[in-house]
């Protein structure tokens, strides 16, 4: 069965994307941490983020610092925090928190978004691309 990043990557979910290449996505995450907080993942679904081919790996890591100096700009944080938990769903992906302290790192601070702040984010994390 298809794991919800490909059913979002194949279009059957929508998602508030960001940034889309031939073999990775941005999008918010619909449960933001904090307001800008975005999943970077791979196309190929694959559970484990250490069974990637190292050049899949290695780019999705361009990826994510891409996705992340967009979202530093666009949300004025100190940094942008990268989490790979690995276990919310079986598809590799990699959270991208904008941060201004380790308080920032808690999941226990998620909260389902607005959608129309969501649409407002991609906006302004898009205008630094």
């Amino acid at each position: 069965m298809a794991s919800i990043f490909t059913k979002i990557i194949n279009g059957d979910i929508l998602c508030h994307k960001i940034l889309e290449d031939d073999r990775y996505l941005a999008f918010l995450d619909i449960n933001p941490i904090r307001p800008g907080h975005t999943l970077a993942i791979t196309k190929r679904e694959i559970d484990y983020i250490f069974d990637l081919e190292d050049n899949l790996l290695s780019g999705l890591m361009l990826f994510s610092k891409e996705v992340g100096i967009a979202i530093k700009k666009a949300t004025r944080c100190q940094r942008v925090g990268v989490v790979v938990a690995g276990y919310e769903v079986p598809h590799t992906h990699v959270h991208l928190i904008p941060t201004n302290g380790m308080s920032d790192f808690s999941f226990a601070l998620a909260q389902q978004a607005d959608q129309a702040e969501l649409t407002v984010m991609v906006t302004k994390i898009q205008e630094h691309l």
